[in-house]
């Protein structure tokens, strides 16, 4: 059974950057082959450390289940816990921990594998939908999508319609997490390093998400930076601000963040609205899952009517949080974050710090949990940052 649940966490770990449609599936029957091995039967670990990350997040997610008492819309409270349940069910892995089978190393190369398979796999597949238009038009299911068609210019038609199929910016994350996996396997074999890391970051340009673009940009800079020699460590202000200052610029290029585009920009407007009135909120919040149907009542107020008709929610993690459970529920989740680098161990400390960085800036402008690609990628990552170790596995 330690066999089978390794190999449920490898599918796990492979199903990442494709479409969720099987990685839902694949992360149930790993928790199960988990309970299955019988771990929990055995001693606890013994360190707090190890512990301590999933246990506040697993306190998070009973804050998000006891705001159900004063949630309003108990249907859009339910479909949250749900997604968001395995928050509480890995707090028994954070306990007891897994089997020794686990290598980091292998982990590793299946994401940067399956990544690799998915750089061939968006563009076929929106290749022949380009050329196949009647393949939606067949379908019910695919054809309530809004499929942009208006420009037959492959790029445009890329971008447009590959968030149909898997949201960018969690593509792009998964593609971070193999680039940064490959950095640490390979940066002493540069002749396998270097094609890798080229066919993944220019892919994440391909999507030409702007999110991803910046997040890029200053995770490139902390690696480097990171790994400079000590004498040429004074450079490092330097460094840092050409590069800020290259990612600006190329942001600015990128088509929309043109004014033809940058004034139809639906976040700003999001966020104005959600922040019209905070007391509303503040205290102890509106309760899990609400944040959407009190946005829908603001739009609906200021006569956004295409906004609640498509019902945008918040575009920014914190924001959610703050409005769902209040400044102390954010303040718990801040601190569930912190928690990652701080308890982790001497070896996987710069995969958690990398890990963090990037998730709280893609937080800036999406509510990474708002689907369950970004709650597997939470977990798979922090287990892969637990039992990380050169090349063996870790109780």
């Amino acid at each position: 059974m330690g066999w089978v649940n390794y190999g449920l966490f490898l599918a796990v770990v492979a199903l990442l950057p494709f479409p969720q449609l099987l990685l839902r599936y694949a992360c149930v029957a790993w928790i199960i082959s988990w309970f299955l091995e019988g771990r929990w039967l055995q001693k606890p670990l013994s360190t707090l450390n190890s512990k301590l990350s999933t246990l506040l997040f697993g306190l998070w997610f009973a804050w998000h289940v006891l705001s159900g008492l004063w949630a309003p819309d108990q249907a859009a409270w339910s479909e949250q816990i749900e997604r968001y349940l395995a928050f509480g069910l890995l707090v028994p892995v954070g306990i007891w921990g897994l089997n020794e089978r686990y290598n980091s190393r292998q982990i590793g190369n299946v994401l940067i594998g399956a990544c690799l398979c998915a750089v061939v796999f968006y563009p076929a597949v929106l290749t022949y939908l380009l050329h196949h238009r009647e393949f939606i038009d067949a379908r019910p299911s695919l054809h309530r999508i809004f499929w942009d068609y208006s420009s037959f210019d492959w790029w445009t038609f890329f971008t447009a319609n590959l968030p149909h199929i898997k949201q960018t910016l969690f593509l792009c994350s998964v593609f971070f997490m193999a680039a940064f996996m490959a950095y640490e396997l390979y940066k002493d074999r540069l002749r396998v390093l270097i094609p890798i890391e080229i066919v993944l970051l220019a892919f994440v340009l391909l999507t030409g998400s702007r999110q991803a673009l910046l997040t890029g940009t200053i995770l490139l800079i902390a690696v480097l930076i990171k790994d400079l020699p000590t004498r040429l460590r004074r450079y490092s202000i330097g460094i840092g601000v050409v590069g800020v200052a290259a990612g600006i610029t190329l942001l600015a290029l990128h088509p929309r963040m043109q004014p033809e585009h940058l004034n139809q920009e639906p976040r700003a407007i999001i966020w104005s609205m959600a922040l019209e009135h905070p007391q509303d909120y503040l205290a102890y919040g509106l309760g899990g899952g609400q944040s959407t149907d009190y946005l829908i009542t603001q739009f609906e107020q200021h006569n956004a009517f295409f906004y609640a008709i498509v019902r945008y929610h918040c575009h920014n993690q914190y924001l959610e949080e703050l409005m769902e459970l209040g400044i102390g529920g954010l303040v718990l989740f801040l601190l569930a974050w912190l928690s990652i680098p701080l308890c982790a161990t001497k070896k996987s400390r710069r995969t958690a710090w990398f890990f963090c960085l990037m998730m709280l800036l893609n937080m800036c402008t999406e509510s990474m949990f708002a689907v369950f690609c970004g709650v597997a990628l939470w977990a798979v990552s922090v287990i892969m940052i637990r039992f990380q170790s050169d090349g063996e596995g870790e109780h």
